[in-house]
């Protein structure tokens, strides 16, 4: 299958396209500025099937074929949508059956987008015919590079309790399990006179006198993820069908704010990684959280390039208060996602509507037009990104990983656990960033893959885990690595049945210690260490089990428990933290934890400094030096600098951004 960036001679560069909403004189301009930007790709028609289908049967792909072959004329790749996000008014109207239905039974009407659920058998047999339609049409189109398959999904409604929808579970179910009897010991229904005769019986895990067994709540998490797959796949099978050299993605929503999907089980599926990423403007340190977002969605592309299909230009339409970004943000912002990994940067959308819900979200082309800040920051983002044209194809090594589960996230978080104040994220961010203000890159990895490049592994409330993966992280440190396991991990497996014998469960063996019970604190309370600082959020009773305490606790009833343990496996360490770190400890388990593991930062950067290094199969190597700060920062590199083309001079001056092609 060809590759999207085979067409493209460096990094894509584009946005959303929806010429369905302006006059074709518009259309014209839009050329002429594409060319100004360096546009060179675009996914196009979204939201366009009323415009393509404006009434059952009643095609019309006049404005398309334009659009299309204009593009193709200048140039510019198209990734095609296969215009199914939001049902035509009309489809609707006939067949209301498709709408989404609510955990309270309601049904959610149109007016939006994404009203449908994936599991409608009627909305999966007309989204496929418009996507053949589409196929045949455009199968041979030179513009034609990539297929966008559907739009985001899972947003807005990830989970869904119409009648189809409890049937495609309880076949789900079916397969999953085999028989109602296996079904029936995975789930311990047992408990609450819950055992079921078939799988007939079973409903989605609705609302309920108190609270609903676990693995059902585990299960439907699974099967929701799995429907929106399954409607992926039976769209990219149509299209793969019609245009077998042509690879398939959707936009993932790869942060820490999207949980519904399992994006490492959506990678199996997808051609070409593709994610959305947008900044919270109340989140002061919204710069970490970006890094984070590419990290996880490089972790997702196992390392290979991906796109950043949606950012935005500078403010949102859809927080309480939408601020704009600062000079020289977007070209920090997008080098930041092309620094560790993306080998495209597209925004949504390229010109701002002048109607509906999302108008005043900034775009490519403002209200303003291109007497406007926004437009000279987009078109020196094109001359940057043209001027990275080396880098495409790069990948982002690293030495150091963080374990990222959804179903942990999904599991640990469910009700009836010792403390709500466990959050999955928390440790993983914690961690992440100090490695960040380090200038240390990290990989996100799933259980299952493969670590033996890595030479320190965070494995952060790991609640759920399997005894291959927990086998596959034990294998790390015994084989030379530093493996650093916190809290509530290892205690349950994959079907949220407890590990009996103490926790934590499947990691005690590896961790040399045995935990008696859980001592979880008050809302914001402390627990004193005898380091001279503190924890939060959790305790334990920790007993020694060959492992040596590093910090111990100092209040009662815990005095002289550790509260962090080292313990030697094989050739390598395994270490136990049993609280939230204040800063101070946990920038010195941190300390300890990287000089243990041999892992520094690529050079030397004043603070304020965000550093990644891309490298080449053949050795090229490419430092970026992002600075945050409000100062020209020191960077210790040598080569030469390709966005100025000029060479290095070991300064990167207030807000801007380098990327050294080091000697």
């Amino acid at each position: 299958m060809a590759r999207f960036w085979d067409k493209i001679p460096g990094i894509a560069y584009g946005a959303d396209y929806n010429p369905e909403q302006w006059p074709v004189e518009v259309h014209r301009e839009d050329l002429e500025l594409m060319r100004q930007a360096g546009v060179n790709a675009l996914s196009v028609g979204i939201f366009s099937w009323a415009w393509l289908e404006p009434a059952e049967g009643n095609y019309n792909f006049s404005w398309l074929d334009d659009i299309m072959d204009n593009l193709a004329t200048a140039g510019i790749n198209v990734a095609l949508a296969t215009a199914t996000a939001a049902p035509p008014a009309w489809l609707v109207r006939k067949h209301p059956e498709i709408l989404p239905v609510t955990i309270d039974g309601t049904t959610l009407g149109p007016g939006s987008r994404r009203h449908y659920s994936p599991s409608s058998s009627v909305y999966r047999a007309y989204a496929a015919k418009m996507t053949r339609v589409l196929a045949e049409r455009y199968k041979d189109h030179p513009a034609l590079a990539l297929w966008h398959v559907d739009n985001e999904l899972g947003c807005h409604v990830s989970e869904f309790y119409g009648p189809e929808d409890t049937v495609a579970f309880r076949s789900w179910l079916e397969r999953r399990y085999g028989s109602i009897e296996a079904l029936n010991e995975a789930w311990g229904t047992a408990f609450w006179s819950q055992r079921y005769g078939s799988f007939a019986e079973i409903l989605p895990p609705g609302n309920a006198p108190t609270t609903l067994n676990p693995t059902q709540q585990l299960d439907f998490a699974r099967f929701s993820s799995w429907a929106f797959i399954d409607f992926y796949n039976m769209l990219a099978a149509v299209i793969r069908e019609v245009t077998p050299l042509i690879p398939t993605t959707t936009n993932f929503m790869a942060s820490s704010a999207t949980k519904a999907l399992d994006y490492f089980d959506w990678a199996k599926n997808v051609d070409v990684i593709a994610n959305d990423h947008y900044l919270v403007a109340a989140d002061t340190e919204r710069h970490i959280e970006l890094a984070f977002s590419a990290d996880l969605t490089r972790g997702v592309s196992a390392g290979k390039p991906w796109m950043l299909m949606e950012h935005s230009t500078s403010a949102v339409n859809w927080q309480p208060r939408n601020m704009p970004k600062m000079p020289g943000e977007m070209l920090r912002n997008s080098l930041t996602h092309v620094a560790r990994g993306a080998d495209a940067v597209m925004f949504f959308q390229w010109r701002q509507s002048k109607a509906g819900s999302e108008k005043f979200h900034s775009s490519m082309v403002p209200h303003g037009g291109t007497n406007t800040r926004v437009w000279r920051e987009v078109v020196e983002l094109g001359s940057a990104l043209t001027s990275l044209a080396s880098i495409q194809g790069s990948r982002v090594e690293s030495r150091a990983a963080i374990v990222f589960d959804y179903e942990a996230w999904w599991a640990s978080e469910l009700d009836s656990h010792p403390s709500t104040d466990v959050q999955y994220l928390d440790m993983l961010r914690a961690f992440h960033r100090s490695l960040f203000l380090r200038g240390i890159t990290v990989d996100f990895v799933h259980p299952d893959a493969a670590l033996e490049n890595y030479d320190l592994v965070f494995v952060c409330t790991l609640y759920t885990v399997t005894d291959s993966a927990a086998a596959n992280i034990a294998a790390a440190a015994q084989r030379g690595a530093t493996v650093l396991i916190s809290y509530f991990s290892g205690i349950v497996n994959e079907n949220d049945a407890v590990r009996l014998g103490g926790y934590p469960g499947a990691f005690r063996e590896l961790l040399g210690i045995n935990i008696e019970e859980f001592h979880p604190l008050p809302e914001a309370g402390t627990v004193a260490l005898d380091n001279g600082n503190a924890g939060s959020i959790w305790s334990e009773h920790v007993h020694l089990a060959g492992a040596e305490a590093k910090v111990s606790f100092t209040a009662y009833p815990l005095q002289g428990v550790p509260a962090i343990t080292r313990n030697t496996a094989g050739a390598g360490s395994a270490w136990y933290l049993a609280t939230f770190p204040d800063t101070a400890t946990l920038e010195g388990l941190v300390d300890a934890l990287l000089e243990e593991s041999g892992i520094a930062a690529p050079t030397t950067a004043a603070a304020g400094v965000e550093l990644s290094r891309r490298l080449h199969a053949d050795g090229r190597s490419f430092l970026f030096a992002i600075n945050h700060s409000e100062l020209d920062a020191a960077v210790s590199a040598q080569g030469t600098e390709l966005l100025s083309g000029a060479t290095f001079t070991g300064i990167v001056a207030a807000g801007a951004v380098a990327v050294i092609a080091e000697s």
